[in-house]
């Protein structure tokens, strides 16, 4: 039986693959991925910095701050969303339509790409699993999921968490592979609602839910540390 929100348990699942890091950078406008990291935090004592929180721990100057740490290989793991992501990994933040004419604008990319070039372990994240975000090729790439093999490049996608299940990402084939299924859907829905082509194992296991301790974690230090600088999340989700 599930007991957890699905927040809750994309929280835990991003955590899940952050085992191994040291320093956890946190951009804006990403109150799950955020909430993953201080749970890393507490699990493995993971640095944590997140823009745009005044807690003199988790505190950073900005994106300068961010931007010369992660040129200096001093960031490990970093999240990025889209409104659209393909099976490419790329990443659409700018809008819908024929650039530069769009039928939608965002707000834009900002350092996205550079981010994505420099930091090891970039995990996709989408609140919304369906072929409308999910796109078999972006309307306009924003920040690219691979590079030809003459550029440098430490960075890129490492995973895909959604509300539906975890996807790890093969730098060298260019492709989503199905890694687990959330309690609760099935392949075929995963299938339907993707609209790229991805890999999938003959058997896939369900994503591991959260037990009591993490919960608990979740819903007590990493709650309160969220409202700060997510106070309307951290209200919603948990009620702090």
């Amino acid at each position: 039986m599930i007991t957890c929100k699905p927040e809750e348990l994309m929280i835990s699942a991003i955590s899940d693959l952050l085992d191994d890091v040291g320093h956890i950078a946190v951009g804006v406008l990403s109150p799950i991925p955020g909430s993953a990291a201080l749970l890393a935090r507490a699990r493995n004592g993971a640095r944590v910095s997140i823009i745009g929180s005044s807690v003199p721990e988790f505190r950073t100057d900005g994106g300068v701050d961010l931007f010369d740490a992660a040129g200096q290989g001093r960031i490990d793991a970093f999240f990025l969303s889209g409104g659209q992501i393909d099976g490419a990994a790329n990443i659409n933040l700018t809008g819908i339509g024929d650039y530069p004419e769009m039928d939608v604008r965002w707000s834009g990319a900002f350092g996205s790409a550079y981010l994505y070039f420099q930091i090891p372990k970039v995990i996709l994240f989408r609140d919304e699993h369906s072929r409308r975000t999910l796109v078999d090729k972006v309307d306009f790439i924003s920040a690219p999921g691979v590079s030809e093999t003459s550029v440098y490049r430490p960075g890129g996608p490492y995973a895909l968490v959604t509300p539906l299940c975890v996807m790890m990402f093969d730098r060298l084939a260019a492709r989503f592979t199905l890694k687990s299924i959330h309690p609760g859907h099935s392949l075929e829905e995963i299938r339907d609602q993707t609209g790229f082509d991805f890999d999938c194992p003959d058997q896939v296991p369900e994503t591991v839910t959260p037990d009591d301790e993490t919960l608990s974690h979740i819903r007590g230090d990493v709650a309160r540390a969220i409202a700060n600088p997510y106070p309307a999340f951290a209200k919603e989700m948990f009620g702090v």
